[in-house]
């Protein structure tokens, strides 16, 4: 998975606890976690492209939420990021070189790489859990669990928009 996937995450958190669900410009997003502005814009416009974020064009403009954190999981982020492909790709190694087996049946029939199904369960579980966690929820337990974060956002933005004026 790449690092666009915590990027996103933690943009979208920034975006739900603006005050106000204001737009917010990528630079600040960027200088938020001494992020590459252009890398950090592609990923941010996955988010778009996917429903999720919406982008306002202008000197106000920026990046603000398209859906409610409620109604946002944090597989879609994920998903908007890195597409909806499995994160493993079985090459099937396992029918290749001097430790294939031979084949099963008259035609030629193989049971599943037990390798793939491990990794299939795994990424199932896992979907299923990031699929079942809103981004709502997800806010809530980052702020709780770091006193006096949603504030310091809150003064930083409000700061940086005031150097803009």
């Amino acid at each position: 998975m790449s690092s666009g996937v915590e990027w996103a995450l933690h943009c979208y958190l920034v975006l739900a606890w603006t005050p106000g669900r204001q737009p917010v410009q990528v630079s600040d997003l960027a200088a938020a976690y001494d992020l590459p502005q252009a890398y950090l814009t592609k990923h941010l416009q996955a988010l778009v492209r996917a429903g999720l974020l919406r982008s306002t064009p202008g000197p106000r403009g920026g990046y603000s939420l398209q859906k409610p954190p409620e109604e946002t999981s944090v597989l879609e982020v994920v998903q908007a990021v890195e597409g909806d492909g499995e994160m493993f790709r079985c090459a099937d190694i396992r029918l290749r070189g001097p430790l294939a087996p031979a084949p099963c049946g008259e035609r030629g029939d193989r049971a599943m790489c037990l390798v793939h199904k491990a990794m299939w369960e795994a990424e199932r579980a896992w979907r299923d859990t990031l699929a079942g966690q809103s981004m709502a929820e997800l806010a809530a337990q980052v702020a709780g669990g770091v006193p006096g974060l949603l504030g310091r956002a809150g003064d930083w933005l409000a700061e940086r928009q005031r150097q803009r004026s």
